[in-house]
């Protein structure tokens, strides 16, 4: 039998979940590595979710808290779909995915899971990505440590700042 090993699933099952706002974080940026912040622009920030559905998926929002998209201004609309299209680039020149989900849950009724604080999901997909885990036990496999792909990650939008 083969096993397949997934330990950073281990904190999500026994402990408990973080008080406040995942994505409201200090702008000290000394913490961005244990916080899987990738990138921070003027008005957003990029990070891994730390309970991936694939490789490489990211989250891209806005820094300012809010759940209600009429309230984000023209700028700040902007600068998170510049950075939604940032990261898809960056996902797919890093990892060479045949296709992307893109979007974003408002709201605990349409399943989001950070229900106050809007946010796209940014979801690099491969053909044959889902298979039979999935659909026997509802579990997904994901290859690669988080922190393996931020060290992979992070230069891509490291670079960017040059």
């Amino acid at each position: 039998m083969e096993r397949i090993w997934a330990p950073w699933r281990t904190e999500y099952i026994f402990n408990e979940k973080p008080s406040g706002c995942i994505f409201c974080l200090p702008p000290d940026t000394s913490g961005d590595r244990e916080h899987l912040v990738l990138c921070r622009t003027p008005l957003s920030l990029v990070m891994l979710n730390r309970y991936p559905y694939t490789n490489g998926h990211l989250m891209a929002a806005p820094l300012r808290h809010t759940a209600d998209m009429d309230s984000l201004s023209d700028e700040e609309m902007l600068d998170l779909f510049r950075t939604v299209r940032l990261c898809r680039a960056i996902l797919y020149e890093e990892a060479s995915p045949q296709g992307f989900n893109i979007g974003m849950n408002l709201g605990k009724a349409a399943g989001a899971g950070v229900d106050d604080h809007l946010h796209f999901h940014i979801v690099p997909r491969w053909n044959g990505d889902t298979n039979f885990m999935s659909v026997v036990v509802d579990v997904r496999v994901v290859p690669e440590g988080l922190l393996a792909a931020y060290d992979r990650l992070r230069p891509r939008f490291d670079a960017l700042d040059q």
